[in-house]
């Protein structure tokens, strides 16, 4: 009994080892406001500067890449600031409740770029496009540190991230279906301001509601030095001799990259190639499709197999949705079918990935002494919004690269052979890189042990 109140006092909790599911349907609701605000600008806003504010392609492509390699810069120092941050909150809960109301203010700012000019509007886009990225970090590393902070016990984290998962897919497909559409009946620029204004209303209250129905339990200490004493030079030499944390984080560049072009490339996909920009609401469904009815099954799947063995299969799976593609790249039967068998490919994404994210936390602390999970999860972070950087300037580089011009009813032969580039062939590639780096992750069977170490040193 003793013992026992000793792991739950250095657990940083005498209330409740594990999050019931009431915590956990709240935690998963507070990450529906985060990725509904990571699908609109990562699915639309290339969309929206090319064809409806007039940026040309090059300029947004260049603009996707340098703000995101900037952003990475500040996610390594808010992971750093979550895991020094001490207060009556916690160290994760107080930032989502201070960020959430200027993240939302942000985002209707970003889809509301005045027709100031050309070199107006690129200093306009530029301006508002960092301040939301930086404002998305100051809410998104917190929120996934505190997927962690919750709990250590793998089942329960694991029913955390498939939670996630649940709200992640609803507002997905939420905004990939209807976001479109609304902001063409609207029209205009107005229209996708009104679109971005409800998404910046549902990040405000949605930030709010997790930061108050949330508990933060784990509090582990460094076994060698106070919390507060460790050097930043430390935390970074076991940072990036955590050769688990660099196999997930090379996972994210990839699967956030191939997911960047799925996303916002597909609207031009189904607009030149299609005639269509309505058919990009299916095809966004179809992609989704597999995770739908992942769903249903994933809890028992993982419990049985383990993250990593479903990962690495549905990884494999995924790759054979662009060799389908191939078959007649213009129909749009075999493109749908093509599109759920890829869809296989991005279950990780949504479900098991921000689990395996702070598996390595405890890697690196049995492995160091040392537990850092806000810089873990703000260096990983940091590779997620790399290839989300890569995805949009890919496609800004390759559509100037070939000759488009936004708002033409049709495209040059070359533009076209670039739209189908950005869609099939270079997403074939970069799902082979994703599967081979999550074989050679194999975490799983050797974290049981390793929790099993990291309590008996409590003792």
């Amino acid at each position: 009994m003793i013992v026992e109140e000793r792991q739950k006092i250095i657990a940083g909790s005498v209330q409740e080892e594990v999050p019931d599911h009431k915590e956990m349907l709240s935690y998963g609701t507070g990450f529906f406001g985060v990725i509904l605000v990571w699908t609109l600008v990562g699915t639309f806003l290339t969309f929206y500067y090319t064809d409806v504010a007039g940026i040309s392609a090059g300029v947004v492509g260049t603009l996707m890449l340098v703000a995101r390699l900037l952003d990475g810069v500040t996610d390594l120092g808010m992971g750093t600031l979550v895991d020094r941050t001490r207060s009556k909150h916690g160290k994760a809960r107080p930032w989502i409740l201070w960020m959430g109301v200027p993240l939302g203010i942000s985002v209707v700012l970003l889809f509301a770029v005045p027709d100031i000019g050309t070199t107006g509007k690129i200093i306009y886009a530029s301006i508002t496009y960092i301040l939301l990225i930086l404002l998305y970090t100051a809410v998104s590393i917190p929120y996934k540190t505190l997927l962690g902070l919750m709990s250590q016990e793998p089942n329960k984290r694991s029913m955390l991230n498939i939670y996630t998962g649940i709200f992640t897919m609803l507002s997905t497909l939420l905004i990939t279906i209807l976001a479109e559409p609304v902001a063409s009946a609207i029209g205009g620029t107005q229209g996708w301001t009104m679109v971005a204004g409800f998404c910046g209303l549902v990040i405000m209250l949605t930030s709010y509601f997790a930061f108050r129905s949330t508990t933060e339990r784990v509090e582990i200490t460094s076994v060698d030095q106070p919390r507060n004493d460790i050097p930043l030079k430390i935390t970074l030499k076991a940072l990036f001799t955590n050769k688990y944390w660099l196999i997930i984080t090379g996972y994210c560049v990839i699967a956030y990259t191939l997911n960047a072009l799925l996303a916002g490339a597909g609207l031009y996909y189904a607009t030149y190639v299609f005639g269509d920009a309505t058919i990009f609401s299916l095809i966004g469904f179809l992609l989704f499709l597999p995770t739908i009815i992942g769903f249903f099954f994933m809890a028992k799947l993982v419990k049985r197999f383990g993250k990593r063995n479903i990962a690495l299969f549905v990884s494999v799976l995924g790759i054979f949705g662009p060799v389908v593609k191939m078959i007649d790249p213009y129909s749009l039967s075999i493109f749908s079918v093509g599109t759920v068998i890829q869809g296989f490919g991005l279950l990780p994404i949504i479900m098991f990935l921000y689990a395996m994210i702070n598996d390595t936390v405890e890697y690196g602390e049995w492995k160091h002494g040392i537990r850092t999970a806000g810089l873990v999860n703000s260096a990983a972070s940091f590779g997620m919004k790399m290839g989300a950087g890569l995805g949009g300037a890919l496609i800004g580089w390759s559509l100037a690269f070939g000759g488009y011009a936004g708002g033409l009813e049709s495209q040059t032969d070359t533009a076209m052979t670039v739209i189908l580039a950005l869609n099939i062939h270079i997403p074939l590639l970069l799902a082979i890189v994703q599967t081979i780096l999550m074989w050679t992750y194999k975490l799983d069977k050797q974290y049981p042990q390793i929790l099993a170490d990291l309590q008996q040193r409590k003792l």
